[in-house]
């Protein structure tokens, strides 16, 4: 689909070249998703009273709370001000500890890219996503918040 929506102007003779770079790009991206969700799986459990669960709190946020695959109106409404919690908990993070975190975690960056953004040094990058990801957890916890 994305050959075709953004190359189909292309010379037919490009296409075979095009479709292979645009499914190494998908798989890579694949690959980047479930390391980032891996990453969130990590820093919440911290907040989970049950460690021997060892299920995905991002992915049961939504799969508890459907039924035959249809998400129940009040659960959707649970889950959204889940998520308005979670954002107003970033927006309260020191400038450079919300900068480190968004950068790790929300942009996929690795630690030497995130330092180049942000002009200081991994070592300090790795110190402000732990207190970020400390202080969440903290602060949604506190607000009684279970992933």
């Amino acid at each position: 689909m994305r050959l075709a929506a953004k190359y189909g102007d292309r010379p037919i003779d490009e296409w075979p070249m095009l479709f292979q770079r645009i499914l190494q790009n998908a798989i890579r991206d694949s690959f980047r998703r479930a390391k980032v969700r891996a990453l969130w799986t990590t820093l919440f459990s911290s907040l989970s009273p049950n460690d021997a669960d060892d299920s995905d709190p991002l992915e049961t946020i939504t799969a508890e709370h459907e039924i035959d695959g249809l998400a129940l109106p009040h659960r959707q409404l649970e889950q959204k001000q889940t998520l308005a919690i979670i954002e107003k908990e970033i927006e309260k993070l020191p400038p450079r500890q919300r900068e480190a975190f968004l950068l790790r975690y929300w942009e996929e960056m690795d630690i030497a890219e995130t330092a180049a953004v942000m002009g200081c040094s991994e070592g300090s990058v790795k110190t402000h996503c732990s207190r970020a990801t400390h202080t969440l957890a903290e602060a949604l916890g506190k607000k009684g918040v279970q992933l």
